[in-house]
């Protein structure tokens, strides 16, 4: 049975996956991405090496196995399996965007609009598995499939609405691992702590402890304020961008199933990509 976000189960959309994910593998990473994890990493070893404290002081087993594993555990526990491996998905994505801009959305949607409109909607069949968007070769399959235009539109808004829930979905799996992980850090310091007093007589026994008890709180919140969160924040920064695309080509599509003129429909979406831009500043 099809889903929303798999809807007509054509042979077309068996034949686009693969090419989905070849574009997927080859796609560069986004390097601004790249430049923020090693800025924010960098500045905080250079730090470390500026104060003359050895960096092997915060290799700790203990504390690493505390708070990574005790973190791990707790986001499992409090999340779905499939919302935890959605989200996991989603931040692998963001390492390598989709190329092309809304430019080339917009080229791509007007020659599905001229072919429709020189022969017939059916007539876009074969050229679907062409698109570069998913999302576009999901609607427009859909659209071919659709009985009437308010059945079509009723669908595209549940499915729209339901990609927003996902994006939101996403961020705030991490958000809970980004929370969880400061707290699970104390733990590993209060165990530390305990590992000094039953340890006091032996200095060298205390200086472990006093390094599981410190290094267990900084593991915690480099997780969540370097990795989790802002990782959160980049998911929801790119779904704004994903809405923007996601309704471009609805507009698109309910173009070509209205047979509007391709140089009218080009003239729609980008007074609507313009409207959505002048919003947003």
């Amino acid at each position: 049975m099809a889903s929303l976000f798999n809807p007509a189960p054509y042979s077309i959309q068996e034949r686009a996956e693969p090419r989905a994910n070849s574009r997927a593998a080859s796609a560069p990473l986004d390097v601004w991405m790249l430049v923020g994890i090693a800025i924010a990493v960098a500045s905080v070893l250079a730090g470390i090496a500026y104060t003359g404290v050895n960096l092997r002081y915060f290799l700790q087993p203990a504390g690493a196995l505390i708070v990574l594993g005790g973190t791990c555990g707790v986001t499992i526990m409090a999340t779905p399996h499939r919302a935890l491996f959605d989200a996991l998905k989603r931040l692998a994505g963001m390492l390598r965007p989709q190329q092309g801009g809304h430019d080339t959305l917009v080229d791509e949607i007007i020659g599905f609009a001229r072919s429709a409109r020189n022969t017939s909607l059916l007539a876009i069949e074969l050229s679907i598995s062409k698109a570069r968007d998913p999302f576009l070769q999901q609607v427009l399959a859909l659209a071919l499939d659709s009985r009437n235009r308010n059945e079509f539109k009723i669908t595209l808004e549940t499915m729209l609405r339901a990609r927003e829930r996902q994006g939101e979905g996403d961020a705030r799996v991490l958000e809970t691992a980004g929370g969880f992980a400061p707290t699970i850090g104390v733990i590993g310091t209060v165990v530390g702590l305990i590992d000094v007093f039953r340890h006091f007589s032996d200095l060298s026994l205390v200086a472990i402890g006093v390094g599981t008890a410190f290094v267990s709180t900084i593991y915690g919140l480099a997780l969540a304020n370097l990795l989790f969160l802002p990782a959160a924040h980049r998911i929801r920064a790119s779904m704004e961008q994903s809405s923007l695309t996601d309704e471009v080509i609805a507009e698109g599509v309910l173009g070509i199933l209205d047979a509007i003129h391709p140089r009218l429909l080009r003239e729609r979406l980008q007074g609507f990509l313009a409207k959505s831009s002048a919003k947003a500043e």
